[in-house]
Protein backbone atom coordinates (compact mmCIF):
# COMPACT_ATOMS: atom_id res chain seq x y z
CA UNK A 1 0.00 0.00 0.00
CA UNK A 2 1.42 3.84 -0.51
CA UNK A 3 -0.81 6.90 -0.29
CA UNK A 4 -1.51 7.36 -3.72
CA UNK A 5 -2.42 4.26 -3.86
CA UNK A 6 -5.11 4.60 -0.86
CA UNK A 7 -5.89 7.77 -2.65
CA UNK A 8 -7.51 5.70 -5.58
CA UNK A 9 -9.11 3.25 -3.60
CA UNK A 10 -11.12 6.00 -2.14
CA UNK A 11 -11.94 6.86 -5.42
CA UNK A 12 -13.13 3.82 -6.78
CA UNK A 13 -14.69 2.58 -3.71
CA UNK A 14 -16.71 5.72 -3.27
CA UNK A 15 -17.26 6.61 -7.16
CA UNK A 16 -21.07 7.25 -6.77
CA UNK A 17 -21.42 9.12 -3.76
CA UNK A 18 -18.61 11.05 -4.75
CA UNK A 19 -20.21 11.71 -8.28
CA UNK A 20 -23.18 12.64 -6.39
CA UNK A 21 -21.06 14.96 -3.86
CA UNK A 22 -19.64 16.93 -6.95
CA UNK A 23 -23.36 18.11 -8.59
CA UNK A 24 -25.08 20.88 -8.43
CA UNK A 25 -27.71 19.27 -6.17
CA UNK A 26 -25.05 19.50 -3.39
CA UNK A 27 -24.08 22.84 -3.52
CA UNK A 28 -28.24 23.21 -3.26
CA UNK A 29 -27.62 21.03 -0.31
CA UNK A 30 -24.70 23.26 0.95
CA UNK A 31 -26.48 26.85 0.29
CA UNK A 32 -30.42 25.61 1.71
CA UNK A 33 -31.09 26.25 -1.62
CA UNK A 34 -30.12 29.68 -2.37
CA UNK A 35 -28.06 29.43 -5.42
CA UNK A 36 -27.21 32.60 -5.31
CA UNK A 37 -23.99 34.36 -5.20
CA UNK A 38 -23.69 35.70 -1.82
CA UNK A 39 -25.29 32.18 -0.46
CA UNK A 40 -22.24 30.65 -2.43
CA UNK A 41 -19.94 32.78 -0.71
CA UNK A 42 -20.99 32.27 2.73
CA UNK A 43 -20.85 28.42 2.50
CA UNK A 44 -17.48 28.83 1.02
CA UNK A 45 -16.67 30.59 3.72
CA UNK A 46 -18.07 28.28 6.49
CA UNK A 47 -16.25 25.61 4.77
CA UNK A 48 -12.87 27.21 4.91
CA UNK A 49 -12.96 29.16 8.93
CA UNK A 50 -14.28 25.53 10.39
CA UNK A 51 -11.31 23.50 8.72
CA UNK A 52 -8.72 26.02 9.57
CA UNK A 53 -10.01 25.60 13.14
CA UNK A 54 -9.87 21.67 13.19
CA UNK A 55 -7.13 21.81 11.20
CA UNK A 56 -4.93 24.27 13.37
CA UNK A 57 -6.01 21.90 16.48
CA UNK A 58 -4.31 18.71 14.89
CA UNK A 59 -1.70 20.56 14.26
CA UNK A 60 -1.42 21.51 18.07
CA UNK A 61 -2.08 17.97 19.49
CA UNK A 62 0.34 16.03 16.44
CA UNK A 63 3.41 14.22 18.09
CA UNK A 64 4.18 12.98 14.65
CA UNK A 65 6.98 14.61 12.68
CA UNK A 66 4.99 13.37 9.47
CA UNK A 67 1.56 14.44 9.95
CA UNK A 68 1.92 17.64 11.65
CA UNK A 69 3.65 19.85 8.73
CA UNK A 70 0.81 18.88 6.83
CA UNK A 71 -1.85 19.91 8.85
CA UNK A 72 -0.19 23.06 9.13
CA UNK A 73 0.02 23.55 5.82
CA UNK A 74 -3.81 22.76 5.31
CA UNK A 75 -4.73 24.93 7.84
CA UNK A 76 -2.47 28.06 6.69
CA UNK A 77 -4.29 27.33 3.04
CA UNK A 78 -7.64 27.59 4.37
CA UNK A 79 -7.18 30.18 6.01
CA UNK A 80 -6.09 31.89 3.20
CA UNK A 81 -8.94 31.02 1.67
CA UNK A 82 -11.51 32.49 4.12
CA UNK A 83 -9.53 35.87 2.69
CA UNK A 84 -10.06 34.72 -1.13
CA UNK A 85 -13.49 34.03 -0.93
CA UNK A 86 -14.28 37.39 0.48
CA UNK A 87 -17.40 36.73 2.25
CA UNK A 88 -18.39 37.35 5.99
CA UNK A 89 -21.36 36.07 6.06
CA UNK A 90 -22.54 32.34 7.20
CA UNK A 91 -22.18 30.45 10.21
CA UNK A 92 -19.25 27.92 10.18
CA UNK A 93 -20.57 24.79 11.96
CA UNK A 94 -18.38 21.76 13.49
CA UNK A 95 -21.32 19.88 14.03
CA UNK A 96 -21.76 19.05 10.17
CA UNK A 97 -21.60 15.20 10.22
CA UNK A 98 -18.22 15.50 7.91
CA UNK A 99 -16.80 17.28 10.63
CA UNK A 100 -17.96 15.32 13.71
CA UNK A 101 -16.55 12.48 12.04
CA UNK A 102 -12.91 14.69 11.64
CA UNK A 103 -12.95 15.51 15.15
CA UNK A 104 -13.18 12.03 16.39
CA UNK A 105 -9.52 10.67 15.27
CA UNK A 106 -6.68 11.31 17.40
CA UNK A 107 -4.07 8.79 15.91
CA UNK A 108 -2.33 9.82 12.77
CA UNK A 109 -3.03 7.09 10.07
CA UNK A 110 -6.54 7.95 10.76
CA UNK A 111 -6.43 11.45 10.41
CA UNK A 112 -4.03 11.21 7.81
CA UNK A 113 -6.56 9.16 5.68
CA UNK A 114 -9.39 11.17 6.99
CA UNK A 115 -8.06 14.60 5.72
CA UNK A 116 -7.29 12.96 2.22
CA UNK A 117 -11.49 11.82 2.15
CA UNK A 118 -12.19 15.10 2.95
CA UNK A 119 -9.89 16.45 0.53
CA UNK A 120 -11.83 14.82 -1.84
CA UNK A 121 -14.84 15.49 -0.95
CA UNK A 122 -14.53 19.69 -0.85
CA UNK A 123 -12.48 19.33 -4.30
CA UNK A 124 -15.49 18.11 -5.59
CA UNK A 125 -17.75 21.04 -4.06
CA UNK A 126 -15.02 23.42 -4.93
CA UNK A 127 -15.41 22.34 -9.14
CA UNK A 128 -19.37 23.23 -8.54
CA UNK A 129 -17.97 26.45 -7.19
CA UNK A 130 -15.97 27.37 -10.32
CA UNK A 131 -19.24 25.93 -12.40
CA UNK A 132 -21.50 28.30 -11.18
CA UNK A 133 -19.75 31.32 -11.41
CA UNK A 134 -18.88 30.60 -14.74
CA UNK A 135 -22.57 30.29 -15.06
CA UNK A 136 -22.88 33.45 -13.02
CA UNK A 137 -21.08 35.33 -15.21
CA UNK A 138 -18.34 36.01 -13.13
CA UNK A 139 -15.16 35.16 -14.26
CA UNK A 140 -12.62 36.33 -11.71
CA UNK A 141 -14.69 34.51 -9.07
CA UNK A 142 -14.54 31.76 -11.13
CA UNK A 143 -10.57 31.89 -10.81
CA UNK A 144 -10.81 32.39 -7.00
CA UNK A 145 -12.40 29.17 -6.58
CA UNK A 146 -9.95 27.36 -9.12
CA UNK A 147 -7.30 28.11 -6.90
CA UNK A 148 -8.86 26.95 -4.05
CA UNK A 149 -9.49 23.54 -6.34
CA UNK A 150 -6.02 23.30 -7.05
CA UNK A 151 -4.77 23.78 -3.49
CA UNK A 152 -6.85 20.69 -2.63
CA UNK A 153 -5.49 18.95 -5.12
CA UNK A 154 -1.88 19.89 -3.56
CA UNK A 155 -3.08 18.88 -0.40
CA UNK A 156 -3.82 15.15 -1.85
CA UNK A 157 -0.20 14.76 -2.89
CA UNK A 158 0.88 16.09 0.63
CA UNK A 159 -0.82 13.58 2.43
CA UNK A 160 0.02 10.72 0.26
CA UNK A 161 3.17 11.43 1.13
CA UNK A 162 2.86 11.75 4.80
CA UNK A 163 0.97 8.49 4.76
CA UNK A 164 3.98 7.05 3.11
CA UNK A 165 6.01 8.21 5.78
CA UNK A 166 3.97 7.50 8.51
CA UNK A 167 2.58 4.23 7.95
CA UNK A 168 4.45 1.51 8.85
CA UNK A 169 2.67 -1.29 9.11
CA UNK A 170 -0.90 -2.89 7.55
CA UNK A 171 -2.31 -1.59 11.12
CA UNK A 172 -1.61 1.65 9.73
CA UNK A 173 -2.76 1.60 6.47
CA UNK A 174 -5.65 -0.31 7.19
CA UNK A 175 -6.68 2.39 10.40
CA UNK A 176 -6.02 5.12 7.51
CA UNK A 177 -8.62 3.77 5.30
CA UNK A 178 -11.15 2.81 7.15
CA UNK A 179 -11.07 6.83 9.01
CA UNK A 180 -11.55 7.42 5.10
CA UNK A 181 -14.77 5.18 4.53
CA UNK A 182 -16.01 7.06 7.70
CA UNK A 183 -15.53 10.68 6.26
CA UNK A 184 -17.12 10.14 2.51
CA UNK A 185 -19.86 8.62 4.09
CA UNK A 186 -20.98 11.03 6.92
CA UNK A 187 -20.56 13.42 4.34
CA UNK A 188 -22.66 11.57 1.48
CA UNK A 189 -25.22 10.41 3.99
CA UNK A 190 -25.29 14.46 5.34
CA UNK A 191 -26.00 15.35 1.56
CA UNK A 192 -28.96 12.89 1.53
CA UNK A 193 -30.18 13.35 4.56
CA UNK A 194 -30.31 17.30 3.74
CA UNK A 195 -32.21 16.90 0.30
CA UNK A 196 -34.53 14.92 1.77
CA UNK A 197 -35.61 17.36 4.36
CA UNK A 198 -35.59 19.93 1.71
CA UNK A 199 -38.19 17.30 -0.75
CA UNK A 200 -35.30 17.07 -3.13
CA UNK A 201 -34.52 13.82 -4.54
CA UNK A 202 -30.98 12.93 -3.76
CA UNK A 203 -29.72 10.11 -6.11
CA UNK A 204 -30.44 11.92 -9.31
CA UNK A 205 -27.47 13.59 -10.39
CA UNK A 206 -27.68 17.16 -11.94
Amino acid sequence: MDGHTLVGQLRDDHETALSRLGSSKSLYALTGGEMNAPSVRAAAHDEAVTAARLFEEWTDSEDDPDAAPVFRQVAEDERAHVDAVGSEDGNPDTTRAMYETLEGFTDFPARLGALAARTLVTKKTAEQYVGFFIGDADPSSADTFRGIRDDYDDHLDAVAAALDDACKTDEHWNEAKTAADAVVEAAYDDYVETLESMGVEPKNVC
